[in-house]
């Protein structure tokens, strides 16, 4: 209630809405749409099928303008860091997706993202008012307080269900995130993007957009809860996204599966009983049955208990290989002969499903894989062996308490610090499900650290899977949990959790080497930070009389200030398309990366030094411009020596 009187216009158009919901957009009345229900003059020649919202075009603009941001690496805060393959980056992820594009374009098997979900209460990063300039977005995002850290206010928007533009904000923040992701992935490649019914409808169709509607994979359910609160209808579940970048490719590569629950462990106990029994295979079905009776009913291993019969080949089930019932007349009807008494078995109605040859194929094979009743009266079946189908392919619907999760994450960097984590086992069952031992898994929307927990949990047993995380130091509000816990920023916590895993495992395999497969694991990371660039002519703008002399002095001495040996080095090798895992040896007064591939030269060069790079054989060398001053000789007839030996000189 308020002091006011009735406010005409607004509700003429809430009496409007309600009869008429289709003219209006984001809450806001959709004059085309107006004109279009009730204009007698309606022109259809232009009209097609497209996605559009305000603030796309601009969408487009963003993802347009290149970055000359650089990664600054930072060795005190990783963990082996000259030998590990796995990457955090702090950072705001679009700048930092555009700093991997030359990179890690193509490189890519498996994104998983678990993007703000836009529920009204979702703070986040996107060109305000659509009006908003690159610069200024820049400038933005850049803002820091006097700790280094990024500034949360000013730096966020809340995207209110009030605003004009709620789901356009949306749209225009994930699009280009999108976009740029696609180019990351290989060719055989995934995402899986989690997000609720605030914004599914509008996911799915700007992924239709970036990735094409034809490599929809599909909408996963994933029921998170058995009961809600609501006055209406309980909402307990999330979906989960899948697209490939080519379905095509993808289903020539391979079959996605996972591993039934519960069936590594019934082929243990399987194995530790033909210990016992040794070859007694009817001991040893007996002492099956009796195991799975003991079993508690909600245990998974119950799932596998019709595996309960053995011979020497393994556990298996009986099988039905009768033909379907679809009315065909002309399917086989051979006789199948008992093994013991010699008679003819029992055929199905709808006869066999394999025809006589294959049938003779398997009653020949040793042991036998048709699997026979007392006598001729049982209907004979086929074996179906536990250890050849452990694994089946991921359905759309699944449960899996969402609670689990939050107690997970609480056990590494404390209670109450971290809201709405992802689900490792859920996580690792998808990337299980789309990856190989040595793929490589991007999250850009990290969190908690969720996705590189699942990676570094998947090693334990081989592979060696690596990460790649992405993280912006969001700050922590001072009145959070995480604050009181001592976390300035969202980034911290999650580089906590990645550090507090490692040491777990690295105390299990202290005290019980013997529980892990993997002696070789991965257990470390490198954290690089989003910064400007090292270079002045890379930060430059266009020329004009006020920075005039900031451009000539960029050509004279173009490192910045500050910049180290190494920060520079880490940005050359991504300038020139090389990974932040390449290899890198320092051999004399330059580096050599990727086995020699490239060489990077920091410091003084003499004729010397010229003469062991040329020697080398690298594929492209860079260097610094400044080296050669005062030297004008060197550099041209460095410039004539690369170029006679076939290498791709470089100077900055």
């Amino acid at each position: 209630m308020n002091g006011e009187s009735l406010n005409i216009e607004q509700d003429h158009l809430a009496k409007l809405k309600e009869q008429f919901p289709n003219l209006f957009t984001e809450g806001k009345l959709d004059w085309e749409k107006l004109k279009a229900t009730f204009s007698d003059d309606i022109n259809f020649a232009n009209e097609r099928y497209v996605l559009n919202w305000a603030g796309k075009s601009d969408a487009f603009k963003v993802l347009q303008v290149p970055t000359t941001a650089t990664l600054k690496p930072l060795p005190d805060e990783s963990i082996n860091f000259d030998t590990t393959e796995n990457i955090f980056i702090e950072g705001e992820n679009l700048e930092v997706l555009k700093v991997l594009q030359k990179s890690y374009y193509n490189k890519i098997k498996c994104i998983e993202i678990d993007p703000p979900y836009n529920t009204g209460n979702d703070s986040f990063i996107y060109p305000d008012s659509f009006k908003e300039t690159k610069d200024e977005y820049q400038k933005r995002i850049g803002e820091k307080d006097s700790e280094g850290y990024l500034m949360k206010e000013g730096m966020f928007r809340k995207n209110s269900k009030d605003s004009g533009h709620y789901h356009s904000s949306w749209l225009s923040m994930m699009y280009p995130r999108l976009f740029l992701a696609k180019n990351l992935l290989k060719d055989d490649g995934v995402i899986f993007v989690h997000i609720d019914d605030n914004e599914v409808h509008n996911l799915r169709l700007i992924m239709n957009e970036i990735f094409g509607e034809e490599n929809f994979v599909a909408q996963i359910v994933w029921q998170k809860s058995k009961k809600g609160d609501a006055k209406l209808i309980a909402s307990i579940h999330e979906y989960i996204l899948v697209y490939a970048k080519n379905k095509l490719y993808s289903i020539e590569k391979g079959i996605w599966r996972i591993k039934k629950d519960g069936a590594d462990e019934v082929l243990a106990q399987y194995e530790s009983f033909k210990e016992q029994f040794g070859s007694n295979h009817l001991l040893i079905s007996a002492a099956m049955q009796n195991w799975y009776k003991n079993l508690p009913k909600n245990d998974v291993r119950v799932n596998h208990k019709h595996y309960r019969y053995s011979d020497d080949r393994g556990l298996y089930f009986p099988d039905n290989f009768a033909g379907p019932d679809d009315g065909r007349t002309s399917r086989p009807r051979y006789d199948i002969i008992h093994p013991v008494n010699g008679k003819p078995c029992k055929k199905p109605s709808t006869g066999w499903r394999w025809d006589e040859n294959r049938t003779k194929e398997a009653l020949e094979a040793t042991p036998q894989l048709i699997h026979f009743g007392e006598d001729e009266t049982t209907i004979p079946c086929r074996k179906s062996y536990l250890k050849d189908i452990d694994s089946e392919p991921f359905a759309s619907v699944f449960y899996r308490d969402g609670r689990s999760a939050t107690l997970e994450v609480e056990e590494y960097v404390g209670k109450g610090v971290f809201n709405f984590p992802k689900n490792t086992e859920v996580l690792q069952d998808l990337i299980g499900l789309t990856t190989n031992e040595e793929d490589t898994i991007l999250d850009f929307f990290g969190g908690s650290g969720s996705s590189a927990h699942a990676v570094i949990n998947m090693n334990k047993e081989s592979g060696n899977r690596k990460f790649i995380i992405v993280q912006l130091p969001e700050v922590c509000e001072e009145s959070s949990e995480a604050f009181k816990a001592g976390y300035k920023t969202i980034a911290d916590i999650s580089k906590e959790r990645i550090r507090s895993v490692i040491k777990k495992i690295e105390k299990e395999k202290a005290e019980k080497a013997d529980m892990f497969d993997n002696e070789k694991q991965d257990l470390g990371f490198k954290v690089f930070k989003l910064t400007p660039s090292n270079f002045k002519i890379w930060r430059s703008g266009d020329v004009n009389e006020e920075n005039l002399m900031q451009q000539l002095e960029a050509f004279t001495n173009p490192v910045h200030a500050n910049s180290t040996e190494q920060n520079m080095l880490y940005e050359l090798m991504l300038k020139a398309g090389y990974q932040l895992t390449d290899k890198v040896e320092k051999t004399g007064n330059y580096y050599t990366i990727a086995n020699g591939e490239l060489i990077i030269a920091l410091q003084k060069l003499n004729d010397k030094s010229i003469k062991q790079i040329i020697a080398a054989k690298p594929k492209k060398v860079i260097t610094l411009d400044n080296l050669f001053t005062g030297n004008d000789q060197l550099k041209t007839n460095t410039v004539l020596q690369m170029k006679d030996a076939e290498i791709d000189f470089k100077t900055i």
